[in-house]
């Protein structure tokens, strides 16, 4: 009983906890033709064979007994971090008690689900039909792996418009490809066509997305707050609800949405780390601790460990005279320095890290000269916020190990006239300092600095000399390395380009500071950003 031609030369994984059901679905899919089947009985063993090793089918349970994390919670990770091929069918397989959780998800990631107990034959019927609609959208999925969005993105919404087989599922690659290619309002449109067509949540929470997009940040809070009041167990609607309160230096209140999205998902890597990140800079080290500790648990051999985690879990660990701890934590990101030797930001953390370690077993000079060493790296183009908030962190905990308040206070300050380019960066950096008084004010009055600089030369623009705005504000980006000020040199540049002498010279000078210092940054606040948003199928290259 063989499903289909090509199968001879499929792989397939089989995950499930319990033995008996492994042995005999494995079984029936090589009667049904699979030239070859793995197997996994943990979630996490199976994230580390699919991080490895690409398969053409998963057929994966749902519940797992003595396991927080569920395989909606492993597909949900896979799929938002590239390591879930479009070719791939996953199947999942549910008992009765959690159908419905599955098949809201259905339309969205899945392939197809099973409720328990089920045949052979319908195994067969449903992995055949999931194989069909691979074959059947195979031209979108070549188009996209081709780089080819625009390709794809028409075949999308001409599938989409004109209601043929599969039009759903189309629906979302296509609204996905809009928004990667810039095409909000299209973007918007469809998925606005989506949710008249049939209610789903990814279509609401891609509205949202596309409104964040146009900079529509307040109307994109209130449907994702409506959202999640309407389907509180929709848990990429809290990751994008984290990232907008981030950005708009609401730390608390981010961290609570991660806590939210980290218990819906407890074993999912990245929502630990945010979470644990969060608890970190809000001062909660208790939380902290016990979240970047799972993490590291449930995590350390896959991809998506960060060692930002560990870099943190060493502040803390030096905070609380944890010699063995720092120990691991030294040896952790040494090794991982070391397997990528290219990385500048692997090495900055081992440093850090290593400086903790070495104070802690109490050679102060020893770990003192390390900490300086690593900023004298400051003004360096690679130097990003993720360095800015770590050296800030390491810094504010050396006062009573022979820093003097004078230096401390320049370093602060120095750091702050650089990266306090919007509220939610100042806040970041003040909580890097452990919310202490003194450097939070530093911070703070510097960001108010670089905004009246930007301000009084913007204020000649509007006086109608435009020129002497944007020397004003590449000096004053000369001076600080704010990516701010440099920035908007360019901006005002551009705009008034007609009514400024030696544009192109002022143009080019604005870019090179902007090749400088406009690096950029992959977190704030240990929250990735990423052209993949949460709730998005991701668009692989």
């Amino acid at each position: 009983m063989q499903i289909d031609r090509e199968v001879n030369q499929s792989t397939a994984l089989v995950v499930d906890g319990n033995p008996i059901t492994r042995s005999v679905l494995m079984q029936q899919l090589r009667d049904f033709g699979f030239g070859t089947v793995r197997m996994a009985g943990r979630v996490i063993d199976a994230r580390d064979m699919l991080e490895h090793r690409r398969f053409d089918l998963v057929v994966c349970d749902y519940e797992f007994d003595g396991s927080k994390e569920s395989g909606q919670d492993l597909l949900e990770e896979l799929r938002r971090e590239q390591m879930l091929p479009y070719s791939t069918v996953f199947v999942m397989m549910t008992g009765e008690a959690t159908y419905q959780n599955v098949s809201e998800a259905a339309e969205s990631a899945l392939d197809s689900y099973l409720v328990k107990p089920f045949s052979a034959n319908t195994l067969f019927e449903r992995i055949k039909e999931a194989r069909q609609r691979k074959r059947v959208l195979k031209d979108i999925f070549e188009a996209i792996e081709g780089g080819r969005h625009e390709e794809a993105a028409t075949l999308c919404l001409e599938r989409f418009e004109n209601r043929q087989i599969y039009w759903l599922y189309a629906a979302r690659i296509g609204a996905e490809l809009l928004l990667t290619l810039g095409r909000h309002d299209e973007a918007k449109k469809l998925y606005d066509a989506v949710i008249a067509a049939k209610t789903v949540p990814w279509a609401r929470l891609g509205v949202a997305r596309a409104q964040l997009a146009d900079g529509e940040v307040t109307q994109a809070r209130k449907t994702l707050e409506s959202l999640i009041a309407e389907t509180p167990q929709y848990a990429d609607s809290y990751d994008v609800l984290g990232g907008v309160l981030l950005e708009q230096g609401q730390l608390n209140e981010a961290m609570s949405t991660y806590r939210a999205a980290a218990t819906i998902t407890p074993d999912c890597i990245l929502r630990l780390q945010h979470f644990g990140t969060l608890s970190f800079y809000s001062g909660d080290s208790e939380t902290a601790a016990m979240m970047l500790e799972r993490t590291w648990t449930v995590g350390n051999k896959s991809r998506l460990y960060d060692v930002l985690s560990m870099m943190l879990l060493a502040l803390l660990r030096f905070d609380a005279r944890d010699a063995k701890g720092l120990d691991v934590a030294v040896d952790v990101t040494s090794r991982f320095a070391r397997n990528y030797p290219q990385s500048v930001r692997l090495k900055r953390m081992a440093n850090l890290t290593r400086a903790l370690a070495t104070i802690n077993a109490g050679d102060q000079a020893g770990g003192l000269a390390i900490v300086r060493e690593a900023y004298t790296e400051a003004p360096n183009p690679n130097f990003d916020m993720e360095a800015a908030t770590n050296t800030v962190s390491v810094w504010s905990r050396l006062q009573s190990h022979g820093i003097s308040a004078a230096e401390y206070e320049d370093v602060v300050r120095t750091l702050a006239r650089r990266f306090t380019v919007s509220k939610a960066a100042t806040e970041v950096l003040a909580a890097a300092a452990l919310h202490a008084e003194a450097p939070a004010r530093w911070i703070r009055e510097t960001y108010a600095e670089v905004m009246k600089l930007a301000q009084d030369s913007m204020n000649h623009a509007v006086k109608g000399e435009p020129k002497a705005a944007v020397e004003n504000l590449i000096r004053h980006g000369q001076d600080t390395g704010n990516a701010k000020l440099i920035e908007m040199a360019g901006l005002v540049a551009k705009r008034h380009r007609a009514n400024i002498a030696g544009v192109d010279d002022l143009i080019a000078d604005a870019n090179r500071l902007a090749h400088r210092y406009c690096m950029p940054s992959s977190h704030i606040a240990g929250v990735r950003r990423s052209n993949r948003s949460a709730g998005g199928l991701v668009l692989r290259r």
